[in-house]
């Protein structure tokens, strides 16, 4: 009877082999003979996430077949995955064909399935079947081709794990949100049930294989189900209490999840406001990516927009007083009901970014920057030029009074803003720390306000270097990619005759003139580019404030209109940019009463 069952069994196990063969495309066209004779020969094992499956420099054992899961490739020397290898997909060809040691490092991103099928058997079947010898030599050529073309962008996540910190929280509801927001999105399956944790990889891959996304919910512990829940996912989701004592998480998930390329991110949860100063306590607690603060059901939405590679992300660029035009492309977006998840910017960019950052409405911003811009003209406090033309000292108090001690950590959207590092020559993004200090270095224009030094580093203005930073924004990888340009290719120094030309006209535009080279490779990564027409407004006219905010905001309704398929909010999801005076004044009448 033992024996029936170890023949069964075996039996069993070729039939699993064989069709594993005939899923795999690049096997398409082999004989069924030799599909036969592989799946005969063919070792079948389990691996799990995390685990090697050879390295670099290693002897070539054979070919191996994913049957389920995930694989992920490094090269040498490199720090994140060059290739991942999907289920029903070959590797480790090319070290058997050249007979050479492997030349990359491949280890499981997911609990996998896999088959060996050993060099002996495949010198054999080479020689007896041409279309098996044909099918692997085309597998490399497609492969080397792959390898010769652009690096490709890095996979859209769709599996996730929620990591919560203590039974405080209440998870059930958090991820019962979530995945709600997911299914506005595609198939979406929750999974919660430590139970399952007996399952095979192969059931996981099932599970996956049939939803467009899938949230394990994890323990607030490291047992067994939070580490399997970890290794099957994309994203390891961090989920905490703001206003709670930060501890650590439990030890090696987060870093085990970087190891094999996977994203981790950390949710704090607030009440009622976004408690200032948490996210610098939490985020010492773990490696993480980014983090995302939640107050409200549009934050949490927001957040699932940014998991899924669905948000948007809103560049602007520098250009002086042209800068304006950015309130009105910014008050045409949210008219529009296209969602801002992601803002940064360079120079004035970075400024008129940071205001919906903070959350302010339209009429706040444009009240703020009329009275820092126009009001009083920043760069009027004048000094001997051992420096600079200016003591930056006006600029420096119309920033601490509009942003007073707020730190871009604890911002309710995620923002960064770009300074050039004159000691480096590179562009330097700032994504922490006082959010006034970052903007006075990335205004600073060189000959015209004095650089801020840090440590050893002297900061100037981001639009020397890199004037629309689209590039650091698709790093961040938050879906489509909005660039908003108000530079000027050509500057037209002598318009007027030579009485229109002055010091701070030659700085300020010799200051931008590598910026604006690289700006024509910024636009050409955006997936949408606008650029109102603003050749009348010149880099120091603070005056055409009004001018520069209609240009901006007819151009972009009019582009707006012709690109029906952006992502747009529901109109009862729209949340209306509160205004903090508006909250002040209210404040003050209640106190009245």
């Amino acid at each position: 009877m033992a024996l029936d069952e170890e023949q069964s069994s075996a039996a069993h196990e070729i039939r699993r082999a064989i069709d594993c063969l005939r899923e795999c495309a690049d096997l398409t066209g082999v004989d069924p003979a030799t599909l036969e004779a592989l799946a005969a020969g063919a070792v079948h094992f389990s691996l799990p996430a995390g685990s090697l499956l050879f390295d670099s420099g290693s002897t070539p054992d054979g070919v191996y077949l994913l049957a389920s899961g995930r694989l992920g490739v490094k090269a040498p020397g490199m720090t994140h995955l060059t290739a991942e290898i999907e289920r029903s997909e070959l590797v480790g060809e090319t070290g058997w064909l050249l007979q050479e040691q492997r030349s990359a490092a491949v280890f499981a991103v997911r609990d996998s399935e896999l088959l060996l099928l050993p060099t002996p058997l495949l010198d054999e079947l080479a020689a007896q079947s041409t279309h098996f010898s044909l099918a692997l030599a085309r597998l490399c050529a497609r492969r080397l081709q792959c390898s010769n073309r652009q690096e490709p962008q890095q996979k859209q996540a769709r599996v996730f794990a929620i990591v919560p910190h203590s039974v405080e929280i209440d998870v059930a509801s958090f991820a019962t949100r979530l995945v709600a927001e997911f299914a506005h999105a595609g198939r979406t399956e929750l999974v919660w049930d430590a139970r399952a944790s007996t399952h095979t990889a192969r059931w996981f891959n099932a599970i996956e294989e049939s939803n467009d996304y899938v949230v394990y919910v994890a323990d607030p512990s490291a047992s067994g189900w939070t580490r399997q829940c970890c290794r099957q996912a994309d994203v390891i989701l961090l989920v905490a209490p703001a206003g709670a004592a930060s501890k650590p998480w439990p030890s090696g998930i987060a870093e085990a999840a970087l190891a094999r390329g996977a994203r981790v991110e950390l949710a704090l949860l607030h009440e009622q406001r976004i408690e200032t100063g948490a996210a610098t306590r939490w985020l010492g607690t773990s490696p993480v990516a980014q983090h995302h603060h939640i107050v409200d059901a549009a934050d949490l939405a927001r957040l699932a927009r940014l998991l899924t590679r669905r948000g948007v992300g809103l560049v602007l660029s520098g250009g002086g007083a042209r800068g304006f035009a950015h309130l009105g492309v910014i008050r045409a977006l949210r008219e529009a009901r296209v969602p801002i998840d992601f803002v940064g910017g360079s120079s004035i960019g970075a400024i008129i970014a940071a205001g919906v950052a903070v959350g302010w409405s339209d009429d706040e911003m444009r009240m703020r920057y009329r009275r820092g811009f126009v009001d009083s003209n920043p760069l009027s406090d004048y000094t001997f030029p051992f420096v600079a033309l200016t003591r930056g000292r006006k600029v420096s108090r119309l920033l601490q009074r509009e942003y007073g001690d707020v730190l871009i950590e604890d911002l309710p959207q995620p923002y960064f803003c770009v300074s050039a590092n004159l000691t480096t020559g590179r562009a330097l993004e700032h994504r922490d720390g006082r959010l006034a200090a970052a903007l006075r270095a990335s205004v600073a224009i060189p000959g015209v306000m004095p650089p801020v030094y840090r440590g050893e580093h002297v900061l100037v203005d981001g639009a020397a270097i890199n004037n629309l930073p689209v590039d650091i924004m698709q790093a961040h990888a938050p879906g489509l990619v909005i660039g908003s340009d108000v530079g000027a290719d050509r500057f037209p120094l002598a318009r007027g005759g030579k009485h229109g030309m002055n010091i701070f006209r030659i700085l300020m535009h010799s200051g931008m003139i590598n910026g604006a080279s690289s700006a024509a490779v910024q636009r050409e990564l955006a997936d949408v580019l606008l650029k109102p027409p603003l050749a009348n407004v010149d880099l120091l006219n603070w005056h055409a404030f009004d001018r520069a905010i209609q240009a901006g905001y007819d151009y972009a309704r009019r582009v707006l209109e012709t690109l029906p398929d952006l992502p747009r909010l529901p109109a009862a999801a729209v949340r209306t940019p509160r205004s903090s005076l508006a909250a002040e004044l209210e404040r003050r009448l209640a106190a009245a009463i």
